[in-house]
């Protein structure tokens, strides 16, 4: 068996994210040997539905014919160039198309190499941006119940206790607000968030850097979704403090919510947005840093007064090539509309399992789809749902007791049938007590 051996000699050398590794005793590493679409295949020909875009990436599907025929064609032209004082065609004509595509004014872009460099480069950003200006503002607002990576900054920013509590020492200084949510344990309405921020905003606005948030979906926060007409107030409130706002679209952005930004949905334009995951359709590590001429203007001018942060790859001409390629196919295939219609279909045929009693606060916002279980004495339900789900041939990592469906935008119907009934078939099974 393939499979069974190259797990084991995974096991003898890699150290996996997110994951207690002693689980693995009894559950074997899944080694992949390709992709295809919605399709991961192991060494042993056994075929997943990847439910959840492998780790929200992956949105035009696995060895996309198209963006690996780009990727292959700038490989054997160039590969990498120091973006200091250097530059390439392939940067130069995204920043030209996300500055189109992007609400006005963002239309300046700072690279980097992931989700949780582009939360550090935005807050940083927006510190510096304040000591030009004279003003030393050394915390920052977030969401209750938010999540913003897992460098120490963007972990500060976060609110999932889950991976920031054992770092609580070393983490910079952030307030949190309430956020809405609609969770049987927990319910927060717009109201009352809103009236909270306004408190929180009274007491340390002075010194508040910047406001972050993840507009529409706390992804990692249990898929907490909530309206944009909330952003929209939290965000003009905040604004009326002088306090910066940054947008984390990193999970969100490239159409999946269901228009291309999150933002778009808001009525409100971000003085900074994050970008990453979907922006190189799942190839490549990279991270944009969307923001302002205003803000960039503050930082030009005299050496001691320039941005001086860096990433070795920053700009990597093989990430610019495929995000180039993504946008090409959100151009000519039409896909945010495309997107919508998927997404009714998702909803139409997951509202079967509305069946079960324990399924509570059933939610979507476009090609994400959520719900919570109730009831169930397994505090890790989800990781036997996970398990359980490998066994039948999908990917699926819920989130505690919140089970999400967060696929890439290739997913056929079939497919998504399918997930439905072994969805349907573990849940129907699981011991409540």
């Amino acid at each position: 068996m393939f499979n069974e051996e190259l797990s084991k000699r995974d096991l003898a050398h890699v150290w996996h994210p997110c994951s207690q590794m002693s689980e693995h005793e009894n559950l074997p590493i899944v080694p992949i040997k390709y992709g295809r679409g919605a399709t991961l295949v192991d060494f042993d020909d056994n075929e997943y539905i990847d439910c959840v875009s492998s780790w929200w990436v992956n949105i035009f599907g696995h060895a996309n014919p198209y963006i690996s025929a780009k990727l292959a064609e700038q490989a054997g032209r160039l590969e990498q160039v120091i973006l200091a004082g250097f530059s390439h065609e392939g940067i130069i004509r995204l920043s030209e198309r996300l500055a189109k595509i992007l609400p006005n004014p963002l239309n300046k872009f700072f690279f980097g190499d992931n989700g949780s460099s582009a939360i550090e480069i935005a807050l940083k950003m927006s510190y510096h941006k304040n000591l030009l200006r004279g003003r030393n503002k050394p915390l920052f607002l977030n969401l209750a119940n938010s999540y913003h990576g897992e460098t120490i900054a963007a972990l500060s920013v976060g609110d999932v206790a889950l991976y920031k509590k054992v770092y609580k020492d070393i983490l910079i200084r952030t307030v949190s607000t309430p956020v809405p949510m609609n969770f049987a344990r927990d319910k927060v309405s717009d109201e009352e968030a809103l009236s909270a921020l306004k408190a929180t905003l009274e007491r340390y606005g002075e010194q508040l850097s910047a406001f972050i948030l993840e507009p529409l979906v706390q992804c990692s926060g249990n898929m907490n979704m909530y309206s944009g007409s909330f952003v929209k107030k939290a965000c003009e409130m905040a604004r009326s403090y002088d306090v910066d706002v940054i947008f984390d679209e990193i999970a969100v952005g490239f159409g999946r919510t269901g228009t291309m930004f999150a933002c778009e949905q808001c009525g409100v334009v971000p003085d900074f947005i994050c970008l990453s995951k979907g922006l190189t359709g799942g190839y490549m590590p990279f991270s944009i840093v969307a923001t302002s001429d205003e803000i960039y203007d503050e930082f030009y001018g005299e050496y001691d007064k320039a941005f001086l942060h860096s990433h070795s790859y920053t700009g990597n001409a093989l990430a610019c090539a495929c995000a180039n390629a993504s946008l090409d196919i959100f151009e000519q295939e039409n896909v945010i509309e495309r997107n919508r219609e998927l997404s009714k279909f998702i909803r139409g045929e997951f509202e079967g399992l509305l069946k079960y009693d324990f399924i509570d606060n059933f939610r979507q916002t476009g090609m994400i789809l959520a719900f919570d279980l109730l009831e169930f004495s397994n505090p890790r339900i989800g990781w036997e749902i996970y398990k359980r789900g490998l066994k039948k041939g999908i990917l699926i990592r819920p989130l505690g007791n919140t089970v999400y469906f967060m696929p890439p935008y290739v997913v056929t119907r079939e497919q998504v049938e399918f997930v439905v009934s072994v969805l349907d078939e573990i849940i129907g099974s699981l011991p409540r007590k």
